[in-house]
């Protein structure tokens, strides 16, 4: 299956948290997007690996990807090494993307930057036609996405663009909160963290407000790259 978009995610909800509207959005307009989390998201203060599985499948039907992946690296300690970037290249040459999603470049928890820079390193590893993979038997050929973008997460990072995501929020939201385990619910006994906060939560819809309000539009995703953007024209810009 060719995907136009591959959204990688150090755990399960990074990708909801970070661009979740850019999904929805260019599902809207016709495009085939996939999830891959590198982890299951074990060391989580709260919920279980298996909590979260189920989180993961509910909200990326919420988001209508085609297809989402697990490659149970170990959270916390997977690295950026031959193993496990082999483990991604498997990714990119299954469903051929032409854009890459990816963590942070810079964040709070490690395993941000980390899956960054693997999933990028990754991506140009892919195009190397003397790196062998298979899957199931099967040798893939080589493929290297044009582009890799990186979404904003924890650390106000300033985005180098910005996706108009108006109209899109609150399926985001909703994508968010099937992650019962991981976010504010007053009732819960789980012991509390940085992201289970009443003010985390807010925080999301007025980032994406202020995003919006600097780019002249009601709700914005951001993201910074690693090459120069390019438009045809003046007029590419909003």
């Amino acid at each position: 299956m060719k995907l136009d978009i591959v959204a990688f995610g150090a755990h399960p909800d990074d990708v909801e948290l970070g661009c979740a509207g850019t999904i929805l959005k260019e599902i809207s307009l016709g495009k085939q997007v996939g999830i891959v989390d590198l982890t299951r998201g074990e060391l989580g203060t709260r919920g279980s690996a298996e909590i979260r599985h189920q989180e993961a499948t509910a909200a990326a039907d919420i988001l209508g990807v085609a297809v989402r992946e697990n490659l149970d690296m170990r959270d916390g300690f997977f690295l950026n090494d031959e193993q496990h970037q082999l483990e991604v290249i498997k990714m990119i040459r299954k469903y051929k993307p032409e854009i890459v999603l990816c963590n942070a470049i810079d964040d709070r928890h490690i395993d941000h930057a980390k899956g960054s820079k693997l999933v990028s390193d990754a991506c140009f590893l892919s195009g190397l036609v003397r790196i062998e993979t298979e899957i199931d038997g099967v040798k893939q050929e080589a493929w290297r996405p044009k582009l890799v973008y990186h979404y904003i997460q924890w650390k106000n990072i300033e985005p180098d663009f910005v996706v108009d995501i108006t109209g899109f929020t609150d399926t985001k939201i909703k994508s968010i909160l099937a992650y019962g385990s991981q976010f504010y619910d007053p009732n819960s006994k789980e012991p509390e963290s940085p992201i289970s906060s009443k003010n985390f939560l807010e925080s999301l819809n007025y980032r994406s407000r202020d995003l919006g309000r600097l780019a002249g539009v009601d709700h914005a995703e951001g993201f910074t790259v690693e090459r120069y953007l390019a438009v045809n024209s003046l007029a590419d810009l909003m």
